[in-house]
């Protein structure tokens, strides 16, 4: 009897038993699922928008998603540390301010201070810049650090304290002159045509990234069997092997697509005495510099979160700080050193960003603590701490960035834009608590 009711229960039990067999079987975490395709649902409703109301649908273009794929890099990097400040059971509101102090800074060591001393165009000066750029950055973060551990203050009011104080001294450095042009090297690493890798480049980098993932993937496997823990069946290997690979070929596809424009075609064959042939001269960008930096940002942070004791001990503080304390991890000092692991973070979202614009603003970093947060919140990371990823961060950086572009697509007001974003993180959040209820 019972298997007949089974049966006839339909085909909805069936097919629902089947989903979440291969969910498990393939061990995809539900909520990227449900991220993927909001991503999606935003890019096709972008597109169509695009195509009733302005004739065209712009979004879509291999153009639109190469610069999607620049503009997110600053808040992608930045959303990687948020993910450990957060699952902590802190928040930092002053990471915009910081990324705009900090480019004021290397504003001004780059243009006034150093071709003082070597001269202008000296080819170290990029590196001395990024460096003394990601000096600043890490010790403002420990700086906020030792307040919220040591001196015991929340850290909503020391970052909030920031928020106003950096942004003002940002202001203060150069009282409001906006710095530019950068070094000319230096702007490489905010992409455009020649701050990109090129059409074989993006290719060498695609065969790479399929290959680290099968590696991984293999890792993985024999760490696996090595302890004894429940392996994956060898058909789930192949799939996450082959969709991961296909996303990345895509990404290469895309990016190679984009060609340089015409302008800077002839600059560049006039300059190289290359005769531009009759139908044109296709440049690809490729992969820009931008892009790369936040997919090593990924890469790295999910090693330290997911492999290291570091990341061991940002999880376990929160899941039960009192507890993490108990068992003899010293919370104040690791509180500290992720604080400025986030500042350090930051100065490579300044570098980015100032390179970028090819100058520095007081302006510049305005806004992007609610993008981060809000990135860091839709990637899954839970705002009562104990739980996060960081490709979630950087898929929600995506989401976010998406956003974003697609209403400046679109002719949204910016007032309107503003009040999305906000609107995105509330329902965002709100999506947590009712996942956290779930588990609990």
């Amino acid at each position: 009897m019972n298997q007949i009711s089974q049966t006839s229960a339909g085909p909805g039990l069936v097919e629902e038993g089947a989903v979440r067999r291969f969910l498990r079987a393939t061990e995809i975490d539900t909520r990227m699922l449900g991220m993927f395709g909001a991503l999606i649902l935003i890019w096709m409703g972008f597109q169509i928008y695009g195509i009733v109301y302005n004739g065209n649908g712009a979004f879509l273009t291999y153009r639109n998603l190469w610069n999607l794929s620049v503009q997110t890099s600053s808040i992608a990097v930045m959303a990687t540390g948020m993910v450990l400040i957060i699952v902590t059971r802190h928040i930092d509101l002053s990471v915009g301010s910081v990324l705009g102090i900090t480019a004021m800074l290397m504003g001004v060591f780059q243009v006034w201070v150093l071709p003082q001393y070597l001269g202008l165009g000296h080819p170290m000066i990029w590196v001395l810049t990024v460096l003394f750029g990601l000096a600043v950055g890490t010790l403002i973060g420990a700086f906020h650090g030792v307040l919220i551990a040591y001196l015991q203050i929340p850290s909503f009011i020391v970052t909030l304290g920031g928020l106003l104080v950096w942004r003002g001294a940002a202001w203060w450095v150069a009282r409001g002159e906006t710095i530019s042009p950068v070094d000319a090297n230096f702007a490489l690493i905010g992409g455009g045509p020649y701050g990109s890798i090129g059409y074989w480049g993006t290719w060498f980098v695609a065969l790479l990234g399929c290959v680290a993932v099968v590696l991984m993937l293999a890792s993985g496997r024999r760490q696996r069997a090595r302890f004894g823990f429940p392996l994956r069946p060898v058909w789930a290997e192949v799939f996450l092997a082959a969709i991961s690979a296909a996303l990345i070929v895509g990404a290469a596809f895309i990016a190679n697509e984009y060609f340089w424009p015409v302008g800077i075609v002839k600059q560049y064959a006039a300059a190289n005495n290359i005769t531009i042939p009759e139908g044109g001269l296709n440049i690809s960008h490729g992969f820009a510099i931008p892009v790369l930096i936040a997919a090593f940002v990924c890469i790295a942070m999910t090693f330290l979160a997911t492999r290291t004791r570091f990341g061991r001990y940002v999880f376990a503080i929160g899941g039960n700080p009192e507890a993490a304390e108990l068992a003899g991890i010293n919370t104040k000092r690791m509180t500290m050193l992720i604080f400025a692991l986030m500042g350090f973070l930051v100065g490579i979202s300044a570098t980015i960003s100032s390179a970028r614009l090819n100058s520095a603003t007081n302006a510049l970093g305005q806004f992007d603590e609610l993008y981060v947060i809000a990135a860091t919140v839709i990637g899954g990371t839970s705002l009562a701490g104990g739980m996060g990823t960081i490709y979630g961060a950087m898929l929600g950086a995506v989401v976010m960035q998406s956003l974003q572009s697609g209403m400046v697509l679109v002719g949204f007001d910016s007032a309107v834009q503003q009040m999305v974003v906000g609107g995105v993180l509330v329902v965002a959040v709100w999506l947590d608590t009712i996942y956290q209820r779930r588990v609990k």
